[in-house]
């Protein structure tokens, strides 16, 4: 009898460790790698980086020459590009995407390729600046699907 105790409490130890490793995770506020594509001449990039790992993402950065052939082998449409594009998690994320929506977008697990902030909309993260009134500007959800509003923010709150 004391065999069964002892097995029994292994087995309910080790069907809990994958459940507290997610739950430590969760509460220590990580997030998957962000792997982000940009241009060595653009500055911009820099400030967007700064933003996601002040909330809480491991980036990792490289420089590229040939960022219209990493856009394409992504599947970003032409008309959603901007100044860099980034993966994490299987999706990608192309342009100033604030990291609420990448966080939304990694719980909900849509399928899609990716969110794309298109152009560089005043105000939002990395194209924030004091003298400058930010601009509204929607997240796109896009993939074979098609595209669609993901998320609308006003500077760097989602309205």
């Amino acid at each position: 009898m004391a065999n069964d105790l002892d097995r029994r409490a292994v087995l309910m130890a080790m069907a809990a460790v994958p459940v507290l490793l997610a739950a430590t995770r969760i509460h220590a506020g990580t997030a998957p790698l962000v792997s982000v594509h940009k241009d060595p001449g653009c500055g911009c990039c820099g400030g967007w980086i700064e933003h996601l790992r002040a909330n809480g993402f491991a980036v990792r950065a490289s420089d590229s020459e040939q960022m219209g052939l990493i856009k394409q082998r992504l599947g970003v449409p032409e008309a959603l590009a901007s100044c860099h594009t980034a993966e994490v998690d299987g999706y990608v994320i192309e342009g100033h995407v604030p990291a609420a929506a990448i966080r939304r977008l990694l719980a909900e697990r849509p399928a899609a390729t990716g969110l794309a902030v298109p152009g560089m909309p005043a105000g939002s993260p990395g194209m924030d600046y004091p003298d400058v009134a930010p601009d509204i500007y929607d997240v796109v959800l896009f993939g074979p699907a098609g595209q669609q509003s993901f998320a609308r923010f006003h500077g760097g709150r989602e309205i």
